[in-house]
């Protein structure tokens, strides 16, 4: 992507390989976003939530100002799928039944450990936050999940809004035939069906969502000069330009400054400057930036500044 299409997309998304370094680097993106006075929403969606380590700030799901025109809120997707499902439960009081209402209870408390509950609550979290966007944030930036789980969450828009049209249509043929009987027994049938209601907001949000995600997202892969990385980024990038999702930069993070002495400073500089050529050649048409190894662990915003600076100097965004 051109310097122009990443400082124009307005959701911007750190993905790779778990242990590169994304949480640094998209705190770093932030804080430069929020230098440049560009009001700045971080987003952890990493089950590890280590956004809340690197700023020194408490986060919760909420968004917290941590300085001018920087925000971060931090997803607990347990937490959201629980409060999904209670909502689905209050929903069914209105349309079920009392004779069935226990029995969609016991099945409903049942999903809230089904594989797929918490990312599905994840993705309805993250719709509401982009939602945020331009109306209360200029940008937000995500700190992703590993790839796997990042690249499941950026298909299922497509996928939700293909299944819940089906189910709108299945939903409203049954609520034709409740309105039909209800006619027969010549009984007045409900105003609203507050399911297809349900239904149909979901399809509308979930399609504004797959939209942002085509039309107003970049998304970055961080990796290390190292071959696993490597090669999960060659994989990533085929996948992300299969779903149509624009790819901005490549961040190389960790790189080791020329200081080194010893064998093993040698060996380990003479791996990395293999890798590194490799990556110059095996991604030659990508905009490639390089971050140097910091000598301690990121634990302050003053070094999140120099790692800013470091983007900004390459024309991350």
């Amino acid at each position: 992507m051109s310097a122009r299409g990443a400082q124009t997309s307005r959701l911007a998304f750190f993905g790779g390989k778990g242990g590169v370094g994304k949480t640094t680097l998209a705190a770093a993106c932030a804080t430069l976003l929020a230098a440049r006075g560009q009001k700045t929403l971080l987003v952890s969606t990493d089950p590890a939530h280590s956004t809340s380590d690197i700023l020194g700030e408490k986060l919760t799901g909420e968004p917290k100002r941590i300085e001018e025109d920087l925000w971060a809120v931090e997803i607990d997707a347990a937490s959201d799928a629980e409060e999904h499902i209670e909502r689905i439960k209050r929903d069914a009081e209105d349309s079920v039944s009392p004779e069935v209402l226990q029995t969609v209870y016991k099945h409903l408390d049942l999903a809230k450990s089904s594989p797929g509950t918490e990312e599905s609550a994840l993705f309805d979290r993250f719709v509401d936050l982009i939602s945020l966007c331009p109306a209360e944030y200029d940008r937000i930036v995500f700190d992703t999940a590993p790839t796997g789980h990042t690249l499941r969450l950026l298909t299922l828009p497509a996928l939700l809004t293909a299944w819940v049209e089906g189910t709108v249509r299945q939903r409203e043929k049954v609520a034709g035939m409740e309105r039909m009987l209800h006619n027969l027994a010549g009984k007045d049938g409900p105003k609203s069906d507050p399911i297809l209601e349900r239904l149909r907001e979901r399809r509308d949000r979930f399609h504004h969502a797959r939209h942002r995600l085509l039309e107003d997202t970049v998304f970055y892969l961080a990796l290390i000069p190292e071959r696993l990385p490597i090669e999960e980024t060659d994989r990533t990038l085929g996948t992300l330009s299969e779903s149509g999702i624009e790819v901005g930069a490549l961040v190389v993070n960790r790189v080791l400054p020329e200081v080194g002495e010893g064998e093993f400073m040698k060996a380990r500089l003479g791996q990395q400057a293999e890798y590194l050529a490799e990556i110059g050649e095996r991604f030659a048409e990508r905009h490639i930036v390089y971050v140097e190894q910091d000598p301690r662990d990121i634990t302050r915003r003053g070094q999140l500044r120099s790692i800013a600076a470091q983007l900004d100097g390459a024309g991350l965004a």
